[in-house]
């Protein structure tokens, strides 16, 4: 075997081997059973010390406490968004790998094929061509089995030519296939790197949030769950306020009632980022399992189903839709109708049903358009 077959070869055992590590499982960062509200700490308030005498913590520190919370799952939300966008890709770029794998493979042993069958043309066109063609036209007993006999000769020698021709295309699309397979190693070594930074940014927000939490004490972080309630409830209320309910009345197609459905059945399961089921969910996995269910698949991020899929007038929704939240699309819920929604919020917090007024909505998608 020549040195450029063996590289070849090679190449071709290293990229399968690498596609079988790479196409290991990626394990999630928060665990399937969680608490039904983070674990308080002895860490005092920042606002009281933990003397019982101590000042509590009033509504305007909770708000800001609030605010702050808010924006710390709100960058785990885009992290998450950037992680699933990088774990897509990759697992796309895997599966392209490995099939060009299988392309090298091939294309060596289709290679290898023709060496052997040029090898025989050249041996057998040898053996007959020692004598000039006048020569053996005089030594035959027949003229009439020389002249069948060239004639065979000069179609073996167009097929050889032929042989070679295809021998020289198949050496240049390994070769072509090498310089894809490197590129696209490139590319999933960056979409690796992009998940792991997305990964470490979704833990420190986390991290930080619960962190926050923590310091509270248990009353507090009642009076912090009011807040919270009260600020969507004043959200819905303006957005029922507008009117907007009485011009939505669309009605849900069979597909999109499947997807509806499939939602449903996820109440109670709690958010994980990252997850697409079946016992944790982050927002877009959501939305995306339940319209897979229904038979059709969408982007895997929130951003990419507001990018991708039909924008639908707020008016015109209809159960199904996917209500695209926040300026940067980080948040997806799917309306339910009735001025309802069903999404996987937050990590702490399950699959739930809210007002879809409840946060600053971006756009209305349609997967089933």
């Amino acid at each position: 075997m020549g040195v450029g077959k063996r590289k070849l070869t090679m190449a071709a055992v290293a990229v399968v081997c690498a596609m079988t590590v790479l196409g290991a499982p990626v394990t999630a960062y928060a665990s399937q059973a969680k608490p039904a509200e983070p674990t308080p700490s002895p860490t005092p308030t920042p606002s009281s010390s933990p003397d019982p005498g101590s000042t509590p913590v009033t509504n305007e520190e909770l708000e800001r406490v609030r605010t702050k919370l808010e924006g710390l799952y709100h960058d785990a939300a885009v992290a998450t968004d950037a992680y699933n966008a990088a774990e897509e890709k990759a697992d796309k770029q895997s599966e392209e790998l490995v099939d060009l794998a299988h392309e090298v493979v091939k294309g060596q042993q289709k290679l290898d094929k023709l060496q052997d069958l040029i090898g025989a043309a050249a041996r057998a066109q040898y053996r007959g061509a020692g004598l000039p063609p006048e020569v053996r036209l005089w030594l035959s007993e027949n003229p009439q089995d020389f002249l069948e006999g060239a004639d065979r000769l000069r179609q073996g020698q167009l097929a050889t030519k032929g042989l070679l021709a295809e021998m020289t295309q198949t050496q240049q699309d390994l070769e072509q296939y090498s310089k894809d397979a490197s590129a696209r190693w490139e590319k999933l070594e960056t979409n690796r790197k992009a998940k792991e930074k997305a990964k470490k940014k979704i833990k420190k927000q986390i991290a930080a949030a619960e962190e926050l939490e923590a310091q509270l004490e248990d009353d507090e972080r009642e009076r912090l769950t009011q807040l919270e309630e009260e600020a969507a409830q004043k959200s819905q209320a303006a957005w029922l306020d507008s009117g907007i309910l009485a011009e939505i009345n669309g009605k849900a197609t069979p597909q999109g009632k499947k997807a509806v459905e499939f939602a449903t059945n996820q109440i109670g399961k709690w958010y994980e980022w990252g997850a697409e089921g079946p016992d944790t969910y982050d927002c877009s996995g959501l939305t995306s399992e339940a319209w897979a269910a229904a038979g059709l698949t969408i982007p895997r991020t929130s951003q990419e189903q507001w990018r991708q899929l039909k924008h639908i007038d707020i008016q015109d929704m209809r159960p199904g839709d996917l209500i695209i939240y926040n300026a940067d699309a980080s948040h997806v819920a799917m309306y339910l109708g009735d001025g309802s929604i069903v999404h996987a919020p937050r990590p702490n917090r399950k699959v739930s049903i809210a007002g879809a007024g409840t946060m600053r909505i971006l756009g209305v998608v349609r997967p089933d358009a």
